[in-house]
């Protein structure tokens, strides 16, 4: 008896999803508490917004209790919550993508009216709204390797597709970068 009563915080990943995929709930909030920081620094890398990467860290947690039972292992666990994490922000994305129009309109005309100031922004925050802006499979790369300091190899599990691919995008996406940051400012 005493050999099952694992001290959560000594459990192994592996150990915590076979006993969560078993039903054990102290198990799977032990496996939430441990990696939902990486989900949330993911979410708002992705995103941007503190508020809407806690809601896609949330749906995460919630899509995660849905989907224990079909880690097969056969991958790195945090691989498989990162694809998991990016389809949730792409969800959420496709679901906000008319609000955001409304409100980037409103900024700008706030901004030509002269009702709002234009605030010096911090550049590293620049590069990060300009990854947001580049193709799914560009940002994902970039955030993939230099968000997240996946290897290409990685990156290209998570994504599923091959590293050289990852390479191209990535590739494909510092060419961009150097446009989008430009126009931006001249970061």
């Amino acid at each position: 008896m005493m050999a099952l009563m694992l001290d959560e915080s000594e459990a192994s990943d592996a150990e915590l999803i076979g006993r969560a995929k078993g039903g054990d709930r102290r198990a799977f909030g032990k496996l939430l508490e441990r990696h939902y920081d990486f989900v949330y620094r993911a979410a708002y890398r992705w995103c941007g917004k503190k508020a809407d990467a806690e809601d896609i860290a949330q749906e995460v947690c919630v899509r995660l209790g849905r989907a224990i039972r079909g880690y097969h292992g056969s991958g790195a666990f945090t691989t498989w919550l990162y694809a998991m994490t990016l389809n949730a922000a792409r969800d959420m994305m496709r679901k906000t993508a008319r609000e955001t129009v409304k409100t980037e309109a409103y900024g700008a005309y706030a901004l030509i009216s002269g009702e709002a100031s234009a605030e010096p922004e911090d550049p590293v925050e620049v590069l990060w709204a300009a990854v947001r802006m580049l193709p799914d499979k560009q940002r994902d790369a970039v955030l993939l390797v230099y968000g997240e300091g996946l290897s290409h190899a990685a990156a290209a599990e998570a994504m599923a597709i091959s590293e050289t691919t990852v390479s191209w995008h990535i590739h494909e996406a510092k060419k961009r970068l150097k446009t989008l940051v430009r126009s931006a400012g001249e970061v």
